[in-house]
């Protein structure tokens, strides 16, 4: 244990990042301006915590507008708990404003609660051992969410059609994912996961019937943008939203590099591009 606490001290004194170990027993990877990020969104939500969720979850989205979009920012070894609030990529804007959301609904802010509460929505147990644990496919991370009581599947009660699950990219890429070269055990787990995933029953709402459907998306909603590239189910991730009588979305685009308000209606950008077949819906509850 000793020998432990060296490494990680030395690595504090090496890199950006500032590794401790968490109340909750694994390693959180965080800064002190992450830490600054959330005291300041606390303090700006004092207000609003007898609100509800959806608008919880528009209040704080709004919040991180301009952030700028990184990719990858979950890719530490050893897995750990990743608390970025100063950079997002697409899921991890939706995942940090879901467990804001939660922490200020719940009513206890501390910033170890807010931990609690994106360690469970990100982790298949709430626990981390290796890389696997990390709910990797977002029909996955529905599935799981729902099961947890933190989301609720809607595509089957929005009235989608069932989506036919090949997850395999993954598990047959392990080049692509640092946490997967040289660990042929973990490539293992992984395909083992894909598999369990493949077997369930998955509801979206295909692009053309999003126009017919859009009316019953509400504001908060997470969408889950739907691929035909083999071997994935989603390429994007973003959180509905509702202005002027249009259904749009908030997300942190690659194309504009910072989380925008989309300009476009949800049905136009699915339109507007090439791969994406439609959207999963996750309702946060």
């Amino acid at each position: 244990m000793k020998c432990r606490w060296y490494y990680i001290v030395l690595f504090c004194l090496v890199a950006p990042w500032c590794v401790v170990q968490a109340a909750l027993g694994e390693s959180l990877y965080v800064t002190d301006q992450d830490k600054e990020i959330y005291e300041h969104y606390v303090h700006s939500m004092e207000s609003e915590t007898g609100k509800p969720l959806d608008e919880l979850m528009i209040r704080t989205a709004l919040y991180f507008l301009r952030t700028p979009y990184v990719a990858a920012t979950l890719e530490k070894e050893p897995e750990g708990l990743v608390v970025n609030l100063r950079e997002m990529d697409c899921t991890t804007f939706a995942e940090n404003v879901l467990a804001l959301a939660r922490t200020v609904r719940s009513g206890d802010t501390t910033f170890e609660n807010f931990c609690r509460n994106l360690q469970e929505i990100r982790y298949r147990e709430g626990t981390i051992s290796d890389y696997t644990d990390r709910l990797h496919y977002m029909t996955d991370w529905i599935y799981v969410n729902e099961q947890k009581g933190v989301v609720r599947d809607m595509g089957k009660e929005i009235g989608g059609t069932v989506y036919p699950l090949q997850l395999f990219f993954i598990s047959t890429h392990p080049d692509s994912y640092t946490a997967l070269k040289s660990h042929p055990d973990l490539v293992r787990k992984m395909a083992d996961k894909e598999k369990e995933i493949n077997a369930r029953t998955c509801y979206y709402i295909p692009e053309e019937q999003i126009p017919e459907l859009e009316h019953s998306l509400k504001n908060g909603d997470m969408i889950c943008f739907t691929t035909r590239i083999g071997g994935l189910d989603v390429t994007h991730v973003g959180i509905v939203y509702k202005e002027g009588g249009k259904t749009t979305f908030m997300h942190a685009s690659s194309t504009a590099k910072e989380v925008i308000v989309n300009p476009e209606p949800v049905y136009e950008y699915v339109k507007g591009l090439q791969n994406t077949t439609g959207i999963l819906v996750a309702r946060p509850v």
